[in-house]
């Protein structure tokens, strides 16, 4: 998937997204996969090798800088750094929602985007919330989906985790629309992009914790709960937010 005021991101995109995040690709598991395959992760020896080489990485790495930038940071300031973010995104939401003949949701997105841009100070506040512009997550892998290109088969991607072929190339795609790596040079971009995902991850720290203590194989709740939410996404099903417990893996 804390609130002070009305945060635009719900808590489960915000905890789901940290977890997507500490994804890196690295090697095959050597030991077989018990039990059934899933008919919908054809390489899943490959992917749990993935998977448990990012779970290491989270736990040596990631996991301890964003408990640094959290004890650091009052939540306010991560709340509003992540507003900043979601607002740089605007633009990407706003395109796809063309592409998918949203014409309402484009609007409302240009809208969103020209008053936290103005009024909200770049997007650190969130003012088209309060007057009524609701927020929207439209991405080119909807697109895709949105058009009947099909989700499967799983696959985990370096850094960005849960994934796709079709949401690859639809992260790809959506990367080159994203706003601030067109006025600043790329290592610039790429250390926004860190403290990025360094923000998101911090945000997240207790609700992720629980969900590893409850799952009894992460590697099938973070799948299982990214190709549902992936699916309702294309179908422009909303989550459920009084029942958010079982959304922590959700990408953003």
């Amino acid at each position: 998937m804390r609130p002070c005021g009305r945060d635009p991101a719900p808590r489960t995109r915000r905890a789901a997204a940290a977890v997507i995040s500490t994804a890196l690709i690295a090697g095959i598991s050597c030991a077989p996969i018990a039990g059934p395959r899933d008919p919908s992760d054809p390489w899943e020896r490959m992917n749990r090798g993935t998977f448990k080489f990012n779970e290491s990485l989270d736990h040596w790495v990631i996991e301890p800088v964003a408990k640094g930038m959290d004890f650091v940071l009052p939540d306010p300031v991560e709340r509003s750094i992540s507003r900043f973010f979601e607002n740089s995104r605007i633009p990407i939401h706003f395109g796809n929602a063309l592409l998918q003949f949203k014409p309402v949701s484009a609007v409302e997105d240009l809208a969103r985007f020209l008053v936290n841009s103005t009024i909200g100070l770049a997007g650190f506040f969130d003012p088209a919330t309060h007057i009524g512009l609701e927020a929207h997550q439209e991405d080119f892998g909807q697109t895709l989906g949105f058009w009947g290109v099909p989700a499967y088969p799983y696959l985990v991607l370096p850094i960005f985790g849960p994934s796709s072929p079709r949401d690859a190339v639809g992260l790809t795609a959506d990367t080159f629309s994203t706003v601030y790596p067109w006025f600043i040079p790329i290592y610039a971009s790429f250390s926004i992009g860190v403290g990025h995902r360094l923000n998101w991850r911090s945000l997240a720290l207790d609700q992720i914790a629980a969900e590893r203590e409850a799952a009894l194989d992460y590697y099938v709740a973070v799948r299982n709960a990214y190709l549902s939410y992936r699916e309702n996404q294309v179908r422009d099903q909303k989550e459920d937010e009084t029942d958010d417990e079982d959304l922590y893996y959700i990408d953003d």
